[in-house]
């Protein structure tokens, strides 16, 4: 019996533990075993042992890759299994528009405060009324641009962005996000501009007065659901 298995040229595995699963209709357990190697003849399995937290929590490690240890920026809301959440104060960005009147495509526009949220790949996005650090219950606002849908979450389409949900990486999704083409609009009402989105960034286009955070649509959403991944 093979006790050993090769991935590509560096990685060599060897059978060290197993876990049987019994069940029936209803429920399941599993038992661990030690694996042991006999002189001649295929290994066997030592007596069961009970499963741990501590075991398991160290499986789902192991199985979902190592992530090494980040000393992480002040910008850093949340921090978690293949997530990571942060807030940007409110500054000026060049964006790109598709769709819509030439004037507004590769203007700098005020940017209200932002909290994102990155996960398996997806990026959210909401937006903040106060220039400053959110707490657990901060109520956020629906972030004004195209190409969100109605919980936050960006349709990234051709937007190019890292794979990984780091503290390293979070310039990179920002870059992303504004050098991406906003080509639409995927909810009804993104403002309370009088004349919508389009009204909005009009009046915006390379001012340098702050964004109007009056005109953000508020929501029940606080910032600790928001990181937690809950819909709002």
């Amino acid at each position: 019996m093979q006790v050993h298995i090769s991935i590509g040229e560096n990685h060599r595995f060897e059978l060290r533990e197993a876990l049987l699963i019994y069940g029936d209709r209803q429920r399941s357990f599993v038992t661990r075993h030690a694996v042991v190697r006999q002189k001649e003849g295929p290994p066997t399995l030592d007596a069961a042992q009970p499963l741990t937290l501590a075991f398991l929590e160290s499986l789902a490690r192991s199985l979902s890759g190592y992530s090494p240890a980040e000393i992480l920026p002040e910008n850093v809301l949340a921090k978690g299994d293949g997530m990571i959440a942060w807030w940007t104060p409110a500054c000026r960005r060049q964006m790109f528009y598709e769709n819509s009147e030439a004037e507004l495509n590769g203007r700098t526009f005020p940017q209200p405060p932002l909290v994102w949220r990155v996960e398996n790949g997806d990026l959210r996005i909401r937006a903040l009324v106060e220039n400053k650090r959110p707490a657990p219950n901060t109520k956020l606002h629906v972030a004004p641009f195209w190409n969100l849908s109605d919980d936050g979450r960006v349709c990234t389409g051709t937007m190019r962005h890292p794979d990984s949900a780091t503290a390293a990486s979070i310039p990179e999704w920002e870059r992303g996000f504004y050098e991406s083409a906003f080509t639409h609009a995927n909810v009804g009402r993104l403002t309370r501009h009088p004349d919508g989105f389009e009204g909005l960034w009009s009046e915006l286009a390379d001012k340098r007065k702050p964004f109007p955070v009056k005109m953000l649509i508020p929501l029940p959403h606080t910032l600790s659901q928001f990181v937690r991944g809950e819909r709002g």
